[in-house]
């Protein structure tokens, strides 16, 4: 044990000579394992931080979730002129599926519209983010509320003019000030503030409830119809613990039914399941995460190649004082290790190096663009651990080299 710490304290020792005595050759050397220690961590954290907050985003949705509409999340074999012939899914089936469907918490309606202005007084907040809805968006969604209420099932139904606003929206309409019972303009006509949603946060899908209004799908409905302007979605919540494939398969069969569609006729619409869309986007952060570390490996080897310079050189120089060590009875083994472990010790140093410039980059991006980007622990551990991995590798040989020297060739070729 007192043989393995001094050979530590000795390489540690030389490694921080070879810094101080050849600066400039050895910091480039070590750059190489520097820039490969950042890239790779810097993917890693990227891509982990990402997942964090998509995962985070998506937490009050559940991943059985169905959205019944015509287009599809992910990529579709069925060519896109077709799926452009697809109608829109209609209120009619929302109430039909809602009838007749078994094992299902909750059938909610939603429209997709362009994004409006409100007003209030003399106060105006543009580019908000309007969700026309039914009354069970409040379970899908999991929404909770900073005050007031969401509206109700008559509410709905009817197309009341009330509204809800995120927590952004109504800071900026009302400031501290009470927004319930309110009254403020949207499409023209004026609609009764009932509830604030408490406040989210920014969202990776870019819109978070902070900066999006609910109001019943209804009354847009009743003013324009079913205009090719929205985008109307089926959204069916299944119970805990059911068969998707089987609940999928009735979904799709009560709507085919609904439209009285033929047998072999083909679906005209997605029964889009959200566990797909996040396996979607797990497929792309992995394909990130697998082309950022393939594209950093080639830095390592350039640092890799470096180091096992430095060593070679390391070993050129010493060479007297290796048969020096040899002809006193240091065996081969010590002065492999002592070797190899300056070596470890060098690729250590530029990956710390890379690892404080990754925290540094988190930090500011932290600051500057409000989104968490975390450099957890096993990232820590996964750099130093490469760093060890380069440092052994370009270390193995010139050790090698250097415990096989013949002590008296040793002592000779050095003076």
């Amino acid at each position: 044990m007192l043989l393995y710490l001094r050979l530590l304290k000795e390489s540690l020792s030389f490694a921080i000579n070879a810094l101080r005595n050849n600066k400039l050759r050895t910091l480039l050397s070590l750059l190489g394992v520097t820039i490969g220690i950042f890239s790779i961590i810097a993917v890693l954290a990227a891509v982990d931080s990402l997942d964090r907050k998509i995962s985070k985003d998506l937490s009050s949705l559940d991943k059985n979730t169905i959205y019944l509409m015509k287009y599809c999340f992910g990529p579709s074999e069925i060519p896109q002129w077709k799926r452009e012939q697809f109608p829109n899914v209609k209120y009619d089936e929302y109430i039909g599926l809602k009838n007749s469907l078994n094992n299902t918490d909750q059938v909610g309606y939603q429209l997709f519209v362009a994004r409006e202005s409100l007003k209030y007084d003399s106060k105006t907040v543009a580019d908000v983010n309007i969700i026309p809805s039914s009354f069970e968006m409040v379970d899908i969604d999991g929404l909770s509320f900073d005050k007031g209420r969401f509206y109700n099932e008559s509410e709905s139904n009817s197309g009341t003019a009330v509204i809800v606003l995120g927590y952004d929206i109504a800071e900026g309409l009302f400031g501290t000030s009470d927004p319930l019972g309110k009254n403020i303009r949207l499409y023209g006509q004026r609609f009764t503030v009932i509830g604030v949603i408490a406040k989210q946060g920014a969202g990776f899908f870019g819109d978070s409830n902070d900066t999006s209004v609910y109001l019943p799908a209804n009354f847009l409905r009743r003013m324009y119809g079913d205009s090719d302007s929205m985008t109307p979605v089926i959204v069916l919540k299944p119970v805990k613990g059911v068969d998707m494939d089987a609940y999928k398969a009735e979904v799709a069969q009560k709507l085919r039914a609904i439209r009285g569609m033929k047998a072999g006729e083909m679906d005209n619409f997605f029964v889009n399941v959200l566990s797909g869309f996040t396996d979607f986007i797990d497929g792309i952060l992995g394909t990130l995460r697998t082309a950022g570390i393939f594209i950093s490996i080639f830095s390592f080897l350039v640092g890799g190649f470096g180091v096992a310079n430095i060593m070679f050189v390391s070993v050129k120089e010493r060479t007297n004082l290796i048969g020096i060590q040899k002809s006193l009875g240091a065996k081969n083994r010590f002065i492999l290790f002592q070797f190899l472990f300056e070596a470890v010790m060098l690729c250590l140093i530029g990956g710390i190096i890379g690892l404080f410039i990754v925290w540094l980059l988190s930090l500011l991006l932290t600051n500057l663009l409000e989104f968490e980007f975390v450099l957890s622990f096993w990232n820590v551990v996964i750099g130093a651990g490469l760093s060890i991995f380069v440092g052994v590798l370009s270390g193995i040989l010139p050790a090698v080299s250097a415990a096989n020297l013949d002590p008296v060739e040793a002592i000779r070729t050095g003076m």
